[in-house]
């Protein structure tokens, strides 16, 4: 069985922690682990699993793979996508990697909560012995009330063992149709997860979804290999159909079959979600970061950067981060996408980067910032290089305030320690490496008519980024 983790989400409902460059699935929201390392790290115990693939968007390559490794796991793969098209290509992309039609696929969100350990590991030896019959298999979460923000499915009278056939699956319900389905007993909310054998699944997307399929095997055929990332073909990829793979293959087969759930399963989807699992005081409010609480009942606070004061208040979400500050009613956080839209409309960076921004070499914060000029404070790894560049409209001043810095500079190479500092003019070809044991830190201040991320030009990139 190979576990194939699907890290496709931008998470933002779960803004402004979330964001469209640092998704919620490489955040640690609920333990010291990223929800990523947490999916993989809850399959330990199962007999019989393989090396995982995952499937990313390209843009988060790196962040994928340094987690992965973090954990000291390396994947069979870290497919990318070059745009997102929902669920049904990336597993299809999954399969035709797989070794062989016969692997048997257990397939993952990347950003899920799983309480119940046993009953999780119980459910996915009961899926592939499913699989193995050629059934393709979903898990249903045992309802514990009646959610309007979930899809369900409804399982059949015909039951296999513990699990039952798919009668139908039916998209997120209003109230009154939600406590129907909960009375009835024949309901589950849609988890997202799934176990089947590779070969099943792509012979059921043929049938049904024959463009879909060839798109993928074309794209996957003419990608480039490069360490552990296969990059799929960005041209052939577009042409194909974008959809999940309940509208593609679950909704259209007659071999679904759903495994009950209960395992104190939670999709963390949204602020209030976060709270539900998250530990709480005496007086129901979920806490972190520097807080104070007077009167206060039933909120999650969360404080990056600053202390956050919280007065009489009940039932109320406050999430502080380094360039924003949100506050929403517990029973309105639904509606912080419409925040996001906002903010990408008047195309603000806070709907997709932090100040904080992440580089396959190590981060840098954008400390002060003005009309013709920027401060920046850069740490890089041990052993890591910034890309052979040069800039049109600034120029840079750099000063070493932590470790030793091997600066080219034109045809110079000047080695920086700590308390010394170089200049780059406008225009100079310029790198900047740490040939170090530690992380180097320098302060970085930009200055010039021009000051974005997107005036660079790349000579040497051992990223591959263009």
């Amino acid at each position: 069985m190979i576990p194939v983790i699907l890290s496709g989400g931008s998470g933002t409902r779960l803004w402004p922690l979330s964001r469209g460059h640092y998704p919620k699935q490489f955040l640690p929201l609920v333990s010291d682990h990223t929800m990523i390392q947490e999916t993989v790290l809850r399959l330990t115990g199962v007999q019989g699993l393989q090396a995982p693939i995952a499937v990313c968007n390209e843009d988060h390559r790196f962040m994928m793979a340094e987690q992965l490794w973090e954990i000291g796991i390396k994947p069979a793969a870290i497919i990318l996508e070059p745009m997102g098209k929902n669920t049904a290509p990336a597993v299809a992309m999954a399969a035709l990697t797989a070794a062989s039609e016969d692997d048997i696929l257990l397939v993952l969100p990347a950003d899920h909560v799983v309480a119940n350990l046993p009953a999780f590991h119980q459910a996915i030896v009961q899926a592939q012995a499913l699989a193995e019959q050629g059934y393709l298999v979903t898990f249903g979460i045992v309802p514990t009330e009646p959610e309007t923000g979930y899809g369900y499915i409804q399982r059949a009278s015909d039951a296999l063992g513990d699990a039952y056939k798919v009668a139908a699956f039916v998209e997120k319900p209003n109230a009154e149709t939600a406590a129907r389905y909960i009375e009835s007993g024949d309901f589950y909310w849609n988890s997202g997860m799934f176990a089947f054998k590779a070969g099943s699944f792509l012979h059921e997307l043929e049938k049904f979804n024959p463009k879909m399929l060839a798109s993928c095997q074309a794209a996957l055929k003419a990608a480039k290999v490069d360490l552990d990332f296969i990059r799929l073909d960005k041209d052939l990829f577009a042409t194909c159909p974008s959809d999940s793979i309940d509208y593609a293959v679950m909704e259209k087969t007659d071999k679904a079959v759903v495994i009950p759930l209960d395992a104190g399963w939670n999709d963390v989807g949204s602020w209030s979600a976060l709270w539900d699992v998250t530990d709480k005081d005496p007086f129901g409010n979920a806490i972190s970061g520097d807080v104070l609480t007077v009167d206060t009942q039933n909120s999650f606070i969360h404080a990056q950067h600053k202390l956050v004061a919280v007065i009489g208040v009940h039932d109320l979400v406050v999430v502080e981060t380094d360039d924003a500050v949100m506050i929403a009613a517990k029973d309105r956080v639904q509606e912080v996408k419409q925040i996001v839209e906002q903010l990408k409309a008047k195309s603000r960076s806070e709907a997709d980067i932090h100040r904080k921004a992440y580089r396959p070499w190590g981060h840098y914060d954008l400390v002060d910032t003005g009309e013709r000029h920027q401060t920046k404070r850069i740490v890089v790894k041990p052993g890591a290089k910034l890309s052979v560049q040069k800039h049109h409209h600034r120029a840079e001043h750099w000063v070493v305030v932590k470790g030793t810095a091997l600066v080219t500079k034109g045809d110079e190479k000047l080695l920086i320690t700590e308390n010394e500092s170089v200049y780059i003019p406008l225009g100079i070809v310029h790198c900047l490496e740490n040939p170090g044991v530690i992380p180097l830190e320098i302060v970085e201040v930009q200055s010039g008519s021009y000051l974005g991320e997107d005036d660079i030009v790349r000579f040497v990139d051992q990223y591959g980024r263009i």
